[in-house]
């Protein structure tokens, strides 16, 4: 009996909601008519074609003339709500007459910044060993006329407007380029060639006007491309689109070059492991016409290179340096680099904090042998 009263009692406080006949249904009607309306809006966008994206070439009157991605120009119609539209801005055109009908406000610099890596450099003159024949050409052709163009002048002499650099791989054709724009205060900017080359037309050629715009922009700038022969390949007369297009890109690229003075705080400097299949139209006087070789180093640049990456290094004090430079006879700078490391990592599997000799010499003759680094075996380091 007790029991139910307690039942009684809870249902004599309780606070009940009183809910109008319709109200719910009305809610839930409402929001079906707003997931409809958004079915509807999402359902017109995928049916609405895509624009396309286009350039202004001129502006006349009411009308202007475009160029579509394929290198087209058109003369078309401009809708009433784009205003202030100048040659060179970037729009939005509709496919089907080519009506233009928005602008977009876009930093051009911005699409050349992708293709390029841009840094101040902080590789000094003493980092690099064996090439100072090679240092010596560039701080004559590029540092001293960024740093005292007035000696030029009182002379009246031109220096070169660039450089190229050729030689077998990991020689330090980077690094000497890196240590002029650090010797320099100049920005360096970074290319591989085969990156200018575009899947569209005139893609690769607007791209490299863009990028010695953004280079004087940022003056002193040193713009440095790697894998040169991938732009400036001896020019053959081929039909294919991709074959045009790189002669297109290439063209624009000596044009650049052309167009500004030799005393401009811009240097060029190409880089290539294959000089012989270059077209001479890019070592002519007035462009790349300084050819610097840059060879594997002999033994006393060697010695030099062991020494430069071996500095911060323990090394037992048995270690043989000359015995070490007969094994690596031959090797680049780069390789010497590879044994340096491998030698440390065998010191790092014995649990050794000194790198001896017998680290070096099969860290040597595993780089040349070219085999990868496996594994190892760790067994006892991490506790």
């Amino acid at each position: 009996m007790a029991k139910q009263e307690t039942k009684n009692e809870d249902y004599e406080n309780a606070t009940f909601t009183y809910v109008t006949p319709g109200t719910d249904l009305e809610r839930e009607n409402m929001i079906l008519k707003q997931t409809v309306s958004q079915l509807r809006t999402e359902l017109d966008r995928y049916r609405s074609p895509a624009l396309m994206v286009a350039e202004v070439v001129d502006v006349m009157g009411d009308n202007a003339i475009i160029r579509v991605p394929n290198g087209n120009k058109f003369y078309v119609d401009v809708s009433l709500s784009v205003k202030g539209i100048k040659p060179g801005n970037t729009i939005l055109v509709e496919q089907k007459n080519l009506t233009i009908v928005d602008k977009l406000e876009r930093n051009r610099k911005l699409e050349a910044e992708q293709f390029v890596i841009i840094e101040k450099p902080i590789v000094t003159w003493d980092d690099i060993g064996g090439l100072k024949e090679q240092i010596r050409e560039i701080q004559e052709v590029i540092e001293l006329p960024l740093k005292k163009p007035e000696l030029f002048r009182k002379v009246g002499i031109k220096p070169p407007k660039g450089i190229l650099l050729h030689g077998p791989p990991g020689t330090g054709k980077t690094l000497l380029a890196k240590a002029v724009a650090a010797s320099t205060d100049s920005v360096f900017i970074e290319i591989v060639a085969s990156e200018l080359v575009q899947k569209f037309i005139g893609e690769g050629a607007k791209l490299v006007k863009d990028i010695f715009n953004l280079a004087r922009e940022k003056a002193p700038a040193i713009i440095f491309i790697d894998e040169m022969d991938a732009l400036a390949a001896k020019r053959i007369d081929l039909g294919t689109s991709g074959e045009r297009e790189v002669q297109r890109t290439f063209m624009q690229f000596l044009a650049e070059i052309d167009g500004f003075k030799n005393l401009d705080n811009v240097k060029v400097i190409g880089c290539t492991n294959r000089k012989d299949i270059l077209d001479p139209a890019v070592l002519r006087p007035g462009r790349l016409d300084r050819l610097i070789e840059v060879p594997n180093p002999d033994r006393e640049g060697l010695e030099q290179i062991f020494k430069i990456h071996t500095k911060e290094m323990t090394l037992d004090k048995d270690v043989d340096v000359k015995r070490l430079l007969k094994l690596m006879d031959g090797f680049s700078g780069a390789e010497v680099k590879a044994t340096v490391t491998e030698a440390g990592y065998f010191a790092i599997r014995k649990n050794r904090r000194k790198v001896i000799q017998k680290d070096l010499e099969k860290a040597a003759d595993k780089v040349r042998r070219g085999e990868e680094d496996g594994p190892g075996d760790y067994t006892g380091m991490f506790g």
